[in-house]
This record gives structure tokens, C-alpha cells and sequence, in this order.
């Protein structure tokens, strides 16, 4: 998909409509938070949170790693 999006003038900051096609591809709405993360080739705008994923791949390979451990804490 692609889209093109127009600033526009709201109090004395700038602002973008997003049309709602966008947003169903986003997941996202009216008083959800996106994400604005640098890329290689411009700007990323998701609805997941960067930081989040990166903390669960970490859990998810301490999980991996230390299974046994794991499991006699859980008992």
C-alpha cells in the first residue's frame, strides 16, 4: 500500500490526516499511540512498540536458554 499523506497547519504545531485504509493496515485509531522509529531508508510509523519486541525476543532466549532453571523456580 502505498499513501500519500499532506502537513497541515494544527495550533502552531503541523499534523498529518491519516486515511483510514492506513489505519486498518496499522491496527490503530483515534487516542492510540504509533511508533516513530528511524530506518535505514526514511521513517517507520507502526502501532507496535520497537522496545517491546526487542524485550520479548530477549525473554523469550532466556527462556530458551534456561528452561531447567525455569521450571525448578516454578515448583
Amino acid at each position: 500500500m502505498n499513501a500519500t499523506v499532506k502537513i497541515t497547519k494544527i495550533g502552531n504545531s503541523a499534523g498529518i490526516v491519516l486515511p483510514k485504509e492506513l489505519l486498518a493496515r496499522l491496527r490503530a485509531g483515534v487516542g492510540d499511540t504509533l511508533y516513530v522509529t528511524e530506518a535505514p531508508d526514511g521513517v517507520r510509523i507502526t502501532a507496535a512498540d520497537p522496545d517491546f519486541a526487542e524485550k520479548m525476543a530477549a525473554a523469550e532466549r532466556v527462556m530458551r536458554e534456561d528452561r531447567d532453571i525455569l521450571r525448578i523456580l516454578a515448583q
